[in-house]
């Protein structure tokens, strides 16, 4: 994952807790359900970019092998 995808990820979190935070204080339950959304989905983000950068890993290991590189 791109170091720019991971702090866009993180970023996403962070907003979403202070989002809760500030509903629950505020006793605005819209806003804290909004924050539990973006922190779900900045989490769901961040899975996919750690799958598909092992996926890559994988398939470039994979070539390796079959080529014969020893690096």
């Amino acid at each position: 994952m791109g170091a720019f995808d991971k702090a866009k990820d993180k970023a996403e979190q962070l907003v979403g807790k202070g989002k809760e935070r500030v509903g629950r204080e505020t006793d605005n339950q819209e806003m804290e359900d909004a924050g539990k959304r973006d922190q779900l989905s900045g989490e769901a983000k961040e899975a996919g970019h750690d799958l598909r950068d092992k996926a890559a890993g994988a398939v470039k290991d994979a070539r390796e092998t079959l080529r014969g590189d020893d690096r």
